[in-house]
């Protein structure tokens, strides 16, 4: 898996003070992506353990409540595999520290529907999600006065409550 970015400090994505990385490689190409050049699997560099230990130091002060995956397309399967090792890391070492996922893909349909049944990374890698921003981003939907979405038919799903009612449950911010 390759990475564009590593933010320290995001508050873009997500509540609070994030730490935020940018996968690479996405199919989707959605019209007005605002991150176009990590369409390609193999931009930037290549993630390895010495950005595991990075992302867990960065996580380390209190103020940081959690960890944000975008892209790219953190659900592309190679993305997945990548990224396990990481989400196994920092819900061991910060249980505490949510964990966003952005995708284009959708949470029920895709997600749920095809992916679990496809690669059981999935499921795991569901188990580390805290919240899922799902959907395309659609440019004729954009509205910069959405919280946390960058068009209006993107949801944002709280997964463990979803997975416990078998419904989509939307995150409710406190």
């Amino acid at each position: 898996m390759y990475y564009s970015e590593i933010k320290e400090c995001d508050i873009a994505n997500g509540p609070g003070v994030r730490v935020t990385l940018f996968v690479s490689g996405c199919t989707h190409h959605c019209k007005g992506c605002f991150n176009e050049m990590t369409w390609d699997f193999q931009y930037g560099r290549q993630f390895g353990e010495e950005d595991i230990e990075k992302i867990l130091k960065l996580l380390e002060p209190s103020y940081i409540a959690g960890l944000t995956l975008l892209g790219g397309e953190p659900m592309e399967y190679v993305n997945q595999q990548g990224l396990l090792p990481l989400l196994r890391s920092v819900k061991e070492k910060y249980p505490e520290k949510s964990v966003w996922c952005y995708t284009g893909y959708l949470y029920d349909k895709d997600i749920l529907q095809d992916f679990c049944k496809k690669w059981q990374e999935t499921e795991e890698m569901l188990s580390y999600l805290d919240v899922i921003v799902d959907g395309e981003f659609v440019e004729e939907l954009k509205d910069i006065s959405l919280r946390f979405r960058g068009s209006s038919n993107q949801r944002i799903i709280d997964v463990k409550k979803s997975m416990n009612t078998g419904e989509i449950v939307q995150f409710t911010f406190l």
